[in-house]
C-alpha cells in the first residue's frame, strides 16, 4: 500500500495579471493555473478544491464561522528500502559512493514550470510531475451513485409527483 502526504493551501482570492489575459475570469484562472504548476513542479498532485468552515473569534467574546476555499494536494512518500534502513542503524557514517567522489559539477539547465508568466524567455518549459493527471482530473470525487431526484428537490423545482407538467 502506497502512503501519501498531503498539503492544503488557500485557494487564490484574486486574479493575477499577465500578458494577453484581459478579463477577470481569465486572470482568476491564470492565478489558479500558476499555483497548480508551482505545486506540480514540487511533486504535488492536485486532488480537489474544498469550501470548509473556519471558527474564528469575533469581538471580545464572540465567534463567527467563516468559509474558506482551500486546495488539496498530495504526493507519494518515498518507500523505505532495506539498504537505507540498514545504513541508518549503523553507528559510523556511510562513505560516499564512487560516483559522488569523482563526479564533476555540471551547470544546471535553466527550467521553468510550464505557463509561468515570470519565467525568463530562454528557460525551458517543463511540466511538473503529475501534470497529465491533473489535466485529466476534473476535481470531482465520485462517492456514490445518485438514482434520482429526491422529493425535496422535486418540490423545489416545482414538479408534482415526478411529472414534468
Amino acid at each position: 500500500m502506497q502512503a501519501f502526504e498531503y498539503k492544503v493551501v488557500p485557494a487564490p482570492a484574486k486574479g493575477t495579471k499577465a500578458k494577453g489575459v484581459k478579463t477577470p475570469e481569465a486572470r482568476f484562472a491564470n492565478s489558479i493555473e500558476i499555483l497548480l504548476n508551482e505545486m506540480a513542479a514540487e511533486g504535488w498532485e492536485f486532488q480537489r478544491a474544498e469550501l470548509l468552515p473556519s471558527e474564528e473569534r469575533s469581538g471580545m467574546m464572540g465567534s463567527a464561522t467563516n468559509w474558506r476555499n482551500v486546495m488539496v494536494f498530495r504526493r507519494a512518500l518515498a518507500a523505505d528500502k532495506p539498504a537505507e534502513k540498514a545504513a541508518s542503524t549503523r553507528k559510523e557514517p556511510a562513505a560516499p559512493s564512487v560516483e559522488f567522489r569523482h563526479s564533476e559539477p555540471e551547470t544546471p539547465r535553466l527550467t521553468a514550470a510550464a505557463g509561468d508568466p515570470e519565467a525568463p524567455p530562454e528557460a525551458e518549459q517543463v511540466p511538473g510531475p503529475g501534470a497529465a493527471k491533473m489535466q485529466a482530473d476534473d476535481g470531482v470525487e465520485e462517492l456514490s451513485p445518485v438514482s434520482g431526484m429526491t422529493a425535496a428537490l422535486k418540490a423545489r423545482a416545482g414538479l408534482k409527483d415526478g411529472n414534468d407538467k
